[in-house]
C-alpha cells in the first residue's frame, strides 16, 4: 500500500505509543525485552478508565498499526475489555481495566527489582 513504512521495532514501538497517548491510555509502561525474550522487543503496559475504554485503546492501536504498516495485530481479550492483548509482532501491548492490573502486577515480572539491602 501507498505510504506505508517498513515495520521496525522502533517504528512499531512509536506507533504504539502515540495511538496509546491520542486514546487516552493511562500509567503507560514500557518495557525493553530485547536480549530477555523472544517475545518480542518491547512490551507496553497501560490502563483504561473500562472496558468500553480498554476495548477501544486495543482496537485503535491495531488499527493504526495496520495503517502504517499493512499488516494485521493479533488481539486477544477484547470481547471481555477487562484484559486485552494486542501483539503487533516485535511490540505486546496489554491493557487493562485498573483493577485487573492490579491484580495481576505483571510489569514486576518484567520490569527489574531493586536490590535488597544487606
Amino acid at each position: 500500500m501507498a505510504g506505508q513504512k517498513q515495520a521496525t521495532s522502533d517504528l512499531l514501538l512509536e506507533t504504539v505509543l502515540e495511538s496509546l497517548n491520542d486514546g487516552k491510555a493511562e500509567d503507560v509502561v514500557q518495557i525493553d525485552l530485547r536480549g530477555k525474550s523472544e517475545i518480542g522487543d518491547y512490551m507496553i503496559i497501560c490502563s483504561g478508565r473500562s472496558t468500553r475504554q480498554v476495548s477501544a485503546l486495543s482496537a485503535r492501536v491495531a488499527q493504526d498499526v495496520k495503517d502504517a504498516y499493512g499488516h494485521a495485530a493479533r488481539i486477544e481479550g477484547k470481547d471481555s475489555g477487562d484484559w486485552v492483548l494486542v501483539d503487533t509482532g516485535d511490540v505486546i501491548v496489554h491493557v487493562f481495566r485498573p483493577e485487573v492490573r492490579e491484580f495481576y502486577q505483571i510489569e514486576k515480572m518484567w520490569l527489574p527489582q531493586p536490590e535488597a539491602a544487606s
